[in-house]
């Protein structure tokens, strides 16, 4: 009895110590994000840490050379281009220590960056620096350590500064035209005195400067020095009115929380349950990236455009800019149709109001603050308006759009990096329905080719039959017959290069005699763009992401299809990797042949689906997230281009990718979590849930969706669009037989309709 008596003694100690353990808190979706993920890779720069508000105009991240770099430029006021040039820069100094230079190169250390705060000590200085931003303005906190001169140099680099009150204001030409930012800044401690810098000194009578790599210095009494800033497209006086409609206090953590709240309502529209905490870190993080673009440039009602240098009332839909139409037609701009719709809707209206400001007319193909810089090939945007109507999203007026979009199409040069009526090439192309290539020891003869992009002939050949798909669809959806019939005919042109001997799409000189001999890993100079673009022909043999059925039957048989599939991830690089990598520095990440770093990749592994062996785009899908996508510094595997990698990665953690912008149809593939919740909006929640999901278990034994048994490797819009449940019950070993039947296969081409 007394033996029985202590047991139970023990037991309740235990269950008391037990319930005095206080649980860890759980952590808020921002908390999961980690900016420095992809900072580093093998050959190019994959991501950059940058702090900023959802969609925001503001966007800042230490400026220096590369992660690894021991030196930061100064402090950044705004990041305005493709690859992250800032406007303005703040540099810090005491008496005590630096040179007076328009921008001071600093070692750093303790640097702390969350989307919504930034945090850095500057070592020589002896500052430390504190920093939040809000959508058009943000506000620094320097606390300098010694000194009884403190002071901030700001330098405007191409523009003009001059001293406004207890700060300064003015503008910075960017880009190669007339676009400006402006900028408003203010401090909260009193002035002691003002000057411009010239010749690394203070000319304390001059308070403007103008020009290049000019500055103006602000001295400050006090070891602690707070300013606020705001910035605009459209003057000084707009600048001021974003500071002071946005921030009304010089206190960085109240800022920063109030941008942390922002940053958890956008990222909790998904949810996710299960998983490891090192896959919700990638997750959160990728969905982050997500949001860095397009950014709206609407400040009260009004906004800037670069496509004619003009102000422009907004008329209650914002606008925005910025975008990667190359990278983000594929996985960015359908995932903001699921969870940001409303926005989604502004952003193709803002792309037909790009066009309408053009005196051509044309839909934009790259559209940045600058304006239309028209980088890679293609014309995507259709992609984007057809994908958004598609889904049900409305709000801008879709025969506008068609007519920008077919001008595009069928008036502006196919050309890559061009901007220019046709050339003979795109008549040749109108005429044959294929990009002629040259020869390799060929000169080029059409003086509008770009030296350095060359024609890319194939690329432009299948991208072009993909946008014309896409119009054929909005044709159709306008009853304009004649116009459906042309484009869709066009939109098989691919056909017109395929080689049947290799099952490749191979490039042809303009008698239509295939480019021989040819190696399809190695042919085409750097980069392959001679041919293709950024990847060899082994990526774009799969580059018919509207009729893959049609690519099956070209290849014979859904056994041959699936056959060349596994060579694609099986075959060798050819040659040692700093050779291959040389030639083809974007086509990284790689499974054999195929490339996880470049956007015409993402949809590959998708590809067994059309052809009844689902279970291998479970299996691809879940290692090349486990090999490719980590929570570390190399943890992307090449360019993350505007939210391009980071959707694929969002969707495919999810379990399902959108293989056809435009089909308004979702392939299905492996999840990770246990438990998703999409919130569609209206409280409308799509939910995924993987019974029995583990690392091993990444097959589907069987499903069900909205309660019933399904068998289909795929789903469509309509099916979730009201909200819904997709059931997944997971096992370790493939059921080779769900989803297989040929007639469960996902819609291709004119089907999709």
């Amino acid at each position: 009895m007394k033996k029985n008596s202590v047991y139970i003694i023990l037991i309740c100690l235990f269950y008391l110590s037990c319930s005095t353990i206080q649980k860890s808190p759980e952590k808020s979706p921002v908390e999961y994000v980690n900016p420095y993920m992809g900072n580093i890779s093998h050959l190019l720069v994959p991501t950059f840490p940058t702090v900023h508000l959802p969609n925001s105009i503001l966007r800042v991240y230490p400026e220096r050379k590369d992660f690894t770099s021991d030196l930061i430029s100064g402090l950044p006021v705004i990041v305005t281009s493709h690859r992250g040039s800032s406007a303005f820069n703040i540099s810090p100094k005491n008496e005590f220590w630096g040179a007076f230079e328009p921008v001071i190169n600093y070692t750093y250390d303790n640097e702390k960056i969350a989307p919504y705060r930034y945090s850095v000590y500057l070592n020589e200085a002896k500052v430390q620096v504190d920093f939040a931003p809000s959508h058009q303005s943000g506000v620094y906190n320097f606390q300098f350590e010694e000194g009884l001169a403190n002071q901030l140099i700001i330098n405007t680099r191409n523009g003009k500064l001059k001293t406004a009150g207890n700060g300064i204001s003015g503008y910075q030409l960017i880009g190669q035209g007339p676009t400006k930012v402006y900028l408003y800044l203010e401090a909260e401690q009193p002035l002691s005195y003002a000057g411009a810098l010239n010749n690394n000194e203070i000319n304390f009578h001059q308070t403007e400067v103008e020009g290049k790599n000019k500055a103006l210095v602000l001295c400050f009494q006090q070891m602690r020095v707070n300013i606020r800033y705001g910035i605009s497209f459209i003057s000084e006086e707009q600048a001021k009115k974003n500071l002071e409609r946005e921030i009304k206090t010089y206190s960085v953590d109240k800022i920063a929380k109030t941008g942390k709240e922002k940053w958890n309502d956008a990222l909790s529209k998904i949810q996710i349950e299960g998983g490891s905490e090192s896959d919700k870190t990638v997750f959160y993080t990728s969905l982050y990236r997500t949001y860095e673009r397009m950014i709206n440039i609407s400040e009260d009602s009004n906004y800037y455009s670069a496509f004619d240098n003009e102000i422009h009332d907004d008329e209650g839909s914002p606008f925005y800019t910025d975008d990667w139409v190359w990278d983000t037609y594929r996985a960015t701009h359908p995932l903001r149709t699921l969870i940001e719709p409303d926005m989604e809707s502004d952003m193709v209206h803002s792309y037909i109001r790009m066009s309408q400001q053009t005196k051509e007319g044309w839909m934009p193909t790259f559209p940045e603050i600058t304006g239309d810089s028209h980088r890679m090939n293609g014309n995507h945007a259709v992609a984007i308006v057809w994908d958004a109507y598609s889904k049900g999203l409305r709000g801008y007026d879709l025969e506008v759009a068609y007519n920008a979009c077919k001008g595009a199409l069928t008036e502006k040069s196919l050309l890559p990096w061009q901007r220019i009526p046709n050339t003979e090439l795109d008549v040749f192309y109108q005429e044959q329905g294929y990009f002629p290539a040259l020869y390799p020891d060929e000169e080029e003869y059409v003086k509008e080719v770009n030296s350095r992009e060359k024609r890319q002939p194939v690329a432009v050949t299948l991208g072009t039959c993909y946008d014309d798909w896409c119009l054929a669809q909005i044709a159709d959806e306008l009853g304009k017959t004649d116009d459906y019939q042309y484009f869709l005919k066009r939109s098989y042109n691919y056909r017109n290069v395929y080689n049947a001997e290799t099952a490749f799409f191979h490039p042809k000189d303009k008698q239509g005699k295939f480019i021989e001999p040819f190696d399809y890993r190695f042919s085409g100079g750097q980069g392959a763009r001679n041919y293709y673009d950024e990847n060899n022909a082994w990526t774009y043999r799969w580059d018919v992401p509207h009729n893959p059925a049609d690519l099956i039957r070209l290849m014979g048989s859904p056994e041959n299809f699936v056959r060349n599939l596994d060579q694609t991830f099986r075959e060798p690089l050819g040659t040692g990797k700093f050779v291959f990598y040389a030639q083809l520095p974007d086509q990284t990440g790689n499974v054999g042949q195929f490339s996880m770093a470049n956007e015409p990749s993402f949809h590959i592994p998708y590809l067994y689906n059309y052809a009844g062996q689902p279970w291998k785009t479970q299996k691809r899908i879940r290692d090349l997230l486990n090999q490719w996508f980590r929570n570390d510094l190399m943890g992307v595997p090449g360019d993350e281009d505007g939210g391009g990698m980071s959707a694929f990665v969002v969707f495919s953690a999810m379990g399902f990718y959108p293989v056809t912008p435009g089909s308004a149809t979702y392939n299905i593939g492996s999840p990770l979590f246990e438990n998703i919740k999409i919130n569609l909006g209206n409280n409308r929640i799509f939910k995924i849930t993987a019974k029995n999901i583990s690392k091993e278990n990444k097959y589907i034994q069987s499903a069900k969706l909205n309660g019933e048994e399904w068998n289909k490797p795929w789903f469509s819009h309509e099916d979730i669009k009201n909200g819904g449940t997709l059931e997944l019950v997971m096992g370790d070993k493939a059921n080779q037989n769900w989803g297989e039947k040929p007639e469960n296969a996902p819609p291709s081409a004119e089907k999709f309709r």
